[in-house]
């Protein structure tokens, strides 16, 4: 998946921002004022690729199941993942996992913030 798509599904859903707290090229995505998405640019030691929030259990299922998935910063924040955009991982995996990201957030917001968000979305899988 290239960026840019990665860029415009997160942007689909409800009241997300973009911001580049950490400078050019390196947006984050929010929603309720929490991340639940970070792109980083390429560079002489990775491609580039896509920090995202999980549930603890997924996040080590996907570890598993994927070469490339890896601990943002191994041993701590071990419920973020990062993930190459290398084209290694299907595309609707890696939709499915922004969508769970953006989820993680959502759940932890207060419940009537919650449940407004989850009208806006219209299609959940």
């Amino acid at each position: 998946m290239a960026p840019e798509d990665l860029v415009a599904f997160a942007l689909t859903l409800p009241e997300t921002a973009e911001e580049e707290p950490y400078g050019p090229r390196r947006p984050v995505f929010k929603v309720g004022g929490s991340i639940f998405a970070m792109l980083a640019a390429a560079t002489k030691d990775h491609p580039e690729q896509v920090t995202l929030k999980c549930e603890p259990d997924l996040a080590l299922h996907l570890r598993e199941q994927y070469e490339g998935v890896r601990s943002w910063y191994e041993g701590r924040r071990w419920h973020w993942l990062t993930v190459p955009l290398d084209g290694a991982m299907p595309i609707e995996e890696l939709t499915d996992m922004v969508a769970h990201a953006w989820e993680c957030v959502v759940a932890g917001l207060p419940p009537a913030t919650r449940d407004r968000l989850h009208r806006l979305r219209p299609h959940r899988r």
